[in-house]
């Protein structure tokens, strides 16, 4: 039969579409895409069958309608007309809600014109299952425009027929819930739409670099709801009904997801934590900054051209991206923050934020005004951030100067000798160590601002000043502890020097770092901790130099011992080896820095001369004649010539008077070679002249190392040089009060 010829020919059709389709190994993955694929399909053929025959049906009551409206006549005759026809279209193609709302047409008195409209919406309602199928269907194929142009027309539909029954009995919800109950898979349909947008809206600056339209299509979508929106509520003032789901809210709806999209873009930037990565921060702060500099700079070239301009959304978006990382900063300082940490978080805060790298670029002006954004933390917390971050600081600057000064100690006992800088002078890394220390400290708090970088300023200088003590403290250690075993540490007098020209490297860094740092009407505030610290390193420089001179005058005290023995006027070599050994020592000396350097040649020279003259008033020989005194004084004279020579080498370039001090030795020289005892008070008066300090004592062993003059004449010319007057050289530093007299022979003297 025929209907047995179109089964065979429908199967051997479908069998040709599987083959056409499963050509391939791969196809078989997609059976089940496929299968729904045919399945929407038959659904649909099937429902434009079912509509054509509603359509059909519809045309006949509609024919049958429009002869009973132009009925002329009789009112009731008209509306058994209708109420006929519509149980017949009711009775065999709509469900029992169709009918009810049928019957209720007529159970109230319509007029021409109303009837007429019930008519148009009666029939809408017949199309509502297919407009929503087709609607699903453009939804799924992302053709959200069209997909919403079918959506307004079913709600119209719905709205139209719920305010009809509402203006007929508005107090009959039952009814009013069978007509949004038959709509129901509308709503759905609204919901749907509503998350392709929202898809496409938190995509959006992506979007609108890939696709434009798509972000323009969603916009559009949006400005008809909240037309529509409008419409509503205006209409509900003046008749008191709405529709259910009014009004949507979408373009709030989308601003808040924008919002959230914003927040959560910014927080998911921190990929690290202190744990996996110390510089975990830095990461974090550098991706946000990136993130939000490109995000604004294609919201205002691309995102700002998709929206209309009452939305206003680059100044919506900005203030979004600057409410989420308020938040996300306050979070971040209420953290434990390390120092470091603290300080990454401030430099952003306070300046990156508003610098040319991010809201200050050039190319996000003029729209943005970095004067005009609020603080992202308040100066309450930026406050507490810097109190913490100094607490810390001054701990962490203690302990690092002190393992600082732990490491050079160590230095110190080591056999090899320290390094020399590039003039060739011994030093210790400490000094550099110190204050590269300072410097990074300072250059990190100048990143946050100027008054944070004093304070830190003088927190390294105010540590400084105690540091410098405990130097001085161990200096002295590491000296005692030589004198105890002078054999160890093998290198104690390089080292000392090292220590000694640290000293002036500290004065210097100190002035360097006040230069840079420090701003000149804050140079007062300083000045007295400057003058402290100045006067520590003096006085560890100096007592250096005196432990390094006491060094070489305990090799030289076996030979001091020598003079003016009888040993010495029969031709010992004590000076001469004197001159060696202080020569030898003063080449390592010579890796002194100039300004100490110059100061322990002067204190060198000056203790040679106290240490010989002290050997004549200590009168271990008393000349016997005049040849002796001739002889002795004549090779005082000549070993003066020596030291002369000696330290005036040792002192070249340095601008050091190295006469004066010799020319004692051979003053006194001159009052012992004198030939004639009536001229001893002359010449003994000149001496005191020239060398106010002299004491009697002195003059009373000077007179027994010549060995001529009678206790008498001792107490005459003492007694008289008292009554003299004094003409000292104005340069003269004093010599002689530093010198003792064995005090056995005072008294004898003086009775």
């Amino acid at each position: 039969s025929t209907m047995e010829e179109t089964d065979r020919e429908a199967v051997a059709t479908a069998v040709q579409r599987v083959a056409g389709m499963l050509q391939r190994p791969d196809q078989l993955d997609k059976v089940e895409q496929y299968r729904r694929r045919e399945a929407r399909k038959k659904a649909s053929v099937e429902a434009r069958l079912k509509v054509q025959s509603l359509i059909n049906l519809s045309i006949h009551g509609c024919q049958v309608m429009s002869r009973t409206l132009n009925l002329t006549g009789n009112e009731e005759l008209r509306k058994n007309h209708l109420h006929i026809t519509f149980r017949e279209v009711a009775g065999n193609h709509l469900i029992y809600i169709e009918s009810k709302l049928c019957c209720k047409v007529f159970k109230s008195g319509l007029s021409h014109h109303q009837t007429q409209s019930f008519c148009f919406y009666f029939f809408a309602f017949l199309s509502v299952p297919e407009i929503v199928r087709e609607t699903q269907d453009l939804i799924e194929r992302g053709e959200l425009l069209q997909a919403h142009r079918k959506l307004m027309d079913l709600e119209c539909s719905r709205d139209n027929l719920m305010y009809e029954q509402y203006r007929m009995d508005s107090k009959n919800t039952h009814d009013m819930n069978l007509i949004h109950t038959y709509f129901g898979d509308m709503q759905k349909l609204s919901e749907e739409l509503a998350k392709q947008l929202w898809m496409v809206v938190q995509r959006s600056l992506v979007t609108v670099r890939r696709d434009p339209t798509l972000l323009v299509s969603v916009v559009r979508i949006i400005e008809r709801e909240e037309k529509i929106d409008r419409r509503m509520l205006d209409r509900k003032k003046q008749t008191g009904f709405i529709p259910p789901g009014r009004p949507k809210k979408w373009k709030e709806k989308m601003f808040n997801i924008l919002e959230r999209t914003v927040s959560t873009r910014i927080e998911g930037t921190q990929a690290d934590t202190r744990e996996s990565d110390k510089m975990w921060l830095v990461r974090h702060l550098e991706i946000i900054r990136k993130y939000v500099l490109d995000d604004l700079l294609v919201a205002k070239t691309l995102l700002d051209q998709c929206f209309p301009t009452h939305y206003d959304i680059f100044n919506k978006l900005l203030n979004m991206y600057h409410q989420a990382l308020s938040t996300r900063m306050q979070e971040l300082a209420a953290e434990d923050l390390e120092a470091n940490e603290i300080v990454s978080l401030l430099t952003w805060v306070l300046n990156t934020y508003k610098s040319t790298e991010m809201m200050g670029n050039s190319e996000l002006s003029p729209e943005v005004d970095v004067n005009s954004l609020n603080p992202l933390i308040s100066q309450n917390v930026v406050d507490q951030l810097l109190s913490k971050y100094m607490s810390t600081l001054t701990s962490n600057i203690i302990g690092w100067l002190r393992k600082a000064l732990e490491t050079d100690k160590k230095d110190w006992i080591k056999e090899t000798e320290p390094e020399a800088d590039q003039d060739g002078y011994y030093q210790t890394t400490l000094p550099a160590i110190v204050f590269q220390m300072f410097e990074q400290n300072l250059q990190v708090a100048a990143q946050i601002n100027e008054d944070l970088k004093t304070k830190v300023l003088l927190l390294c200088l105010q540590q400084m000043n105690s540091f410098l003590t405990r130097y001085k403290d161990e200096a002295q250690l590491y000296k005692e502890e030589h004198l105890k075993n002078r054999q160890y540490p093998q290198c104690y007098v390089q080292y000392m020097i090292a220590v000694i020209n640290n000293c002036q490297t500290f004065k210097e860094s100190i002035i360097s770092l006040k230069r840079k740092y420090l701003k000149i009407e804050m140079e007062d505030t300083l000045s007295s901790s400057h003058t402290s610290m100045d006067a520590t390193l003096d006085i560890i420089a100096k007592e250096g130099c005196s432990s390094l001179l006491d060094e070489v005058f305990m090799d030289l005290e076996p030979h001091l011992n020598e003079l003016m023995t009888k040993k010495w006027l029969m031709g010992s070599n004590a000076v001469g080896t004197i001159c060696v050994t202080v020569e030898d020592y003063f080449n390592d000396f010579a890796k002194i820095k100039k300004p100490y350097k110059k100061t322990m040649t002067i204190e060198a020279h000056r203790r040679v001369v106290v240490e010989y003259i002290r050997a004549i008033m200590l009168k271990r020989i008393s000349f016997k004649n005049a040849e002796e005194r001739k002889e002795g004084a004549e090779r005082m004279i000549k070993e003066a010539e020596q030291f002369r020579f000696l330290f005036k080498k040792l002192a070249a370039g340095s601008g050091e008077d190295t006469e004066g001090l010799c020319d004692i030795i051979e003053a006194i020289a001159e009052v012992i070679k004198l030939t004639d005892p009536s001229l001893l008070y002359l010449e003994v008066s000149t001496l005191v002249s020239k060398y106010p300090d002299i004491r009697d004592d002195h003059i009373a062993a000077l007179l027994t190392v010549r060995g001529d003059a009678s206790r008498d004449m001792k107490q005459t010319i003492i007694e008289t040089l008292d009554q003299g007057p004094s003409q000292p050289n104005p340069n003269y530093v004093p010599i002689f009060k530093e010198i003792t007299v064995p005090t056995l022979t005072v008294p004898k003297l003086l009775k």
